[in-house]
């Protein structure tokens, strides 16, 4: 019998030259080294058995490089469903470029293409193809579907701009490829001499300017005997090579012998369509399908190789690869490159071509906690860019982007963007115009007038901050004031005048960074010592009355009471202090894993998918599958007892994730809860971004080898570390026995090696010393 290793070797080499589905079995080892494929372990399918009701991830297969302007996903569900890849259905529709964040955001800039062959099908319905799980490959950068119905395959294979597609046709004389420019606006243009489709899509739910276009080209290798169109309510205009209107689409038909390959390369843009013929030209200009897939599948093995795990159990590789990959996809690049070789952009907020970063789709709200600081960590380059990419958005929106797609978009609260900047410029990452960036923030913390308006006349709220004279005032969103979430909106406004802080001393600014470390205390108006929970408050200083605090929404976020009181991200010592104690604290994070799944739904009207994510995954009231609670577990170490936090972030990670398409607990949401995972199996999560410092929970892996931008190694060993072992029973960084439960960004970055020994039972000497606790506002200075 060959050893493991022997067996994971051979597997790793026919997996790297057939790039097949096929994955070692879940009791074989895996010991990821400098020669795998680690792209292998990744499965694009994780989280996609979801819907409306209920959210196992709410992702779809994104076929893309890291961070590219287009992705490529196949339609299972009609054009403008925001569910657009469901598991469970059994017909696709076509392969589509999308650039959707979420399915609550939803899509933009869409436009599809489909094979098929036999009598002409081309309505969404009709056209759709049965086909299996079983004949179908998704990787990050390849996927392949068999459609049953026309005994065709479908391939693609993306740069960041482009991509190449591959026919393969059965013999017919009537083979067919179609492009859909998709609804609420597109034009398609036949040029048989070149091969060619032209045109543009205009499809978007929101944020984008009058002038906003998606520009396409498609570019074929084969001449067409056939050339249809067709014009709005899918009415077919044979022998045409134009169309234009609210929707329509290009037909182009041939003869095909039986396994022939028919290659479409194609490429768009947001510029013109000249820019999109530049991005074919020079992303993918004269490759073939399998240059441009070995070039995709190389762009996700250099990320991806940035951080190797070794460990027994397969599963746990491959959930780690999923998340990552799921960690690298947003926000996108929404830059092109011109033909002097300069960055530009279409601004999605004035509708201008101007130089310079942007990036989009993405929700701070939900990326704040632990995406950013990833970046920071492991990509302090591209960190820069991003923010350059904010000053860009402020000096042409007039405002910081909070959630974007492609432009500022009605969704989510807070002023996270205050903390993703201050999180950037504490860590030491420069290369940008910090002066107009802190210039955004103290507008977002000072003024309300003037914010965005969207193309149905209504004030973007969820821009700067709802309620922000209330709260300058009084030192917090009242309850009875019409502003929906108000607690929630006081609690995040808090952080970010922290986050402001900690920048305005580092600008030499010590009378603002006075005011908003003052500000950031706000926390405390709404603390309920009778209840001992954070509590909406009329704006005549008496507490909301009735308050139920497992009651969500209202004054909080796709939450309740039990669940926010938690977000007092910079002074967790405070918020022990307001509890009456370590041991009360603790005690109160243990009721919320206790005490039953219990909630109330009536401000909603009927139970959403967030609260019944809660309810079946038996943890009590632990949400793990939104992102305001994530950080909770972590908090058992400012209470002293950082075992408690070390065996449930361990449960959380074992059983809340799988590789499979039911494989997260509830909405991914841009990679907040991939990073989640990501974090919490190298050791440590950063509970405070805008410090340095990231806390200690319970490594996953027996080894990990992080790469750091500037080629730095840092090795993160876990000593005896099994599924029994989930303690530590001590650490060392580089030789030196540490008792404090954190470790510091910039001693991460310099590399060496972290060491945990870890054992079966908890180890209550360790890490629980005055000292060694993490970082709060009250009483600490992090380096």
């Amino acid at each position: 019998m060959k050893s493991p290793k022997v067996v994971i070797s051979i597997l790793v080499v026919i997996a790297f030259l057939l790039d097949s589905c096929q994955q070692p079995t879940s009791n074989e080892i895996a010991n990821s080294t400098t020669d795998d494929n680690l792209v292998q372990y990744v499965n694009p399918l994780m989280g996609t058995d979801s819907d409306f009701d209920l959210s196992n991830g709410n992702t779809y297969p994104a076929i893309a490089t890291p961070w590219g302007m287009n992705f490529w996903t196949p339609m299972t569900s009609k054009m403008g469903d925001g569910w657009t890849y469901k598991y469970d259905e059994n017909k696709i529709r076509g392969i589509k470029q999308t650039h959707q964040p979420s399915p609550w955001i939803n899509d933009y800039a869409a436009f599809s293409l489909m094979g098929i062959r036999g009598s002409l099908k081309f309505q969404e319905d009709e056209r759709s193809s049965w086909f299996s799980h079983k004949a179908e490959i998704a990787k990050p950068h390849y996927y392949s579907v068999y459609l049953a119905d026309y005994d065709l395959k479908v391939e693609v294979s993306p740069t960041e701009r482009a991509a190449q597609f591959k026919f393969t046709f059965p013999e017919s004389d009537s083979s067919f490829i179609l492009l859909d420019g998709f609804f609420r606006g597109s034009m398609v243009k036949v040029i048989p001499k070149e091969r060619k489709i032209i045109g543009y899509c205009r499809n978007n739910s929101g944020g984008v300017p009058e002038n906003f276009h998606n520009y396409f080209v498609a570019q074929f290798d084969k001449d067409f005997e056939q050339i249809h169109t067709w014009e709005d309510d899918w009415k077919l205009k044979q022998n045409t090579l134009e169309s234009e209107g609210e929707h329509v689409g290009a037909i182009v038909g041939f003869k095909t012998r039986r396994g022939e390959q028919v290659h479409v390369k194609v490429a768009s843009s947001f510029i013109s369509p000249e820019q999109a013929q530049l991005n074919l030209d020079r992303e993918i200009g004269n490759d073939t399908f399998e240059q441009t897939r070995s070039k995709a599948l190389k762009a996700w093995q250099t990320e991806l190789s940035r951080i190797k795990v070794e460990d027994d159990n397969i599963d746990n590789v491959r959930t780690f690869y999923s998340c990552l990959y799921r960690l690298l996809l947003f926000p996108r690049k929404f830059y092109e490159i011109d033909k002097a070789g300069s960055i530009v952009h279409y601004s999605p907020y004035n509708g201008e071509v101007l130089p310079g970063y942007m990036f989009t789709d993405n929700g701070f709200w939900d990326t704040f906690r632990a995406v950013f600081p990833f970046f920071t960590l492991m990509y302090p380059q591209l960190n820069a860019q991003i923010m350059e990419g904010l000053v860009n958005t402020y000096k042409e929106s007039g405002w910081l982007p909070e959630w974007a797609s492609p432009g500022h978009r009605q969704s989510m609260i807070g002023s996270n963007s205050a903390i993703n900047i201050a999180d950037s410029y504490m860590k030491g990452i420069r290369g940008y115009d910090i002066e107009t960036l802190y210039e955004a923030m103290l507008k977002n913390a000072t003024t309300s007038e003037g914010r965005p308006v969207s193309s149905k006349g209504q004030v973007i709220n969820s821009v700067g901050r709802e309620g922000i004279e209330y709260y300058n005032k009084l030192g917090y969103v009242p309850y009875n004031v019409s502003i929906n979430e108000n607690a929630a909106r006081t609690l995040e406004y808090a952080f970010a005048d922290f986050a402001i802080s900690r920048v305005a001393t580092e600008l030499g600014k010590p009378e603002d960074a006075t005011i908003f470390r003052q500000r950031s205390e706000n926390y405390k108006h709404l603390f309920d010592k009778e209840s001992g929970w954070m509590r909406g408050k009329n704006e005549d200083g008496t507490f909301q009355s009735p308050f139920n605090p497992l009651k969500w929404g209202d004054a909080f976020t796709e939450g309740n009471s039990l669940h926010y009181t938690w977000s007092v991200f910079h002074d967790i010592q405070g918020l022990i202090g307001l509890m009456g104690g370590e041991d009360a604290f603790a005690q109160k994070l243990d009721a919320v894993f206790e005490m039953p799944p219990d909630f109330d739904d009536s401000y909603y009207g009927f139970t959403i998918h967030e609260i019944r994510e809660m309810q079946i995954v038996n943890m009590g009231n632990y949400a793990h599958g939104n992102q305001p609670i994530q950080h909770m577990i972590y908090l058992y170490n400012y209470a002293a007892q950082p075992w408690k936090a070390q065996q449930k972030i361990r449960q959380v990670m074992d059983v809340l994730y799988t590789p499979q398409p039911d494989g997260y607990c509830g909405d991914e949401d841009n990679g907040q809860t991939s990073a989640w995972y990501v974090f919490s199996a190298l050791g440590f999560y950063p509970v405070t971004p805008a410090t340095t410092q990231y806390v200690i929970g319970s490594p996953l892996f027996k080894k990990v080898t992080l790469t750091m931008e500037d080629g730095k190694i840092l090795f993160i060993k876990a000593n005896a570390n099994n599924t029994k072992n989930v303690f530590i029973e001590s650490v060392k960084f580089n030789g030196k026995a540490q008792d404090h439960i954190w470790v510091d960004h910039h001693d991460l970055q310099k590399g060496g090696v972290l060491e945990f020994t870890m054992t079966d039972s908890p180890n209550k000497n360790w890490g629980t010393n005055k000292s060694s606790i993490p970082f709060s506002m009250s009483n600490h200075k992090d380096k």
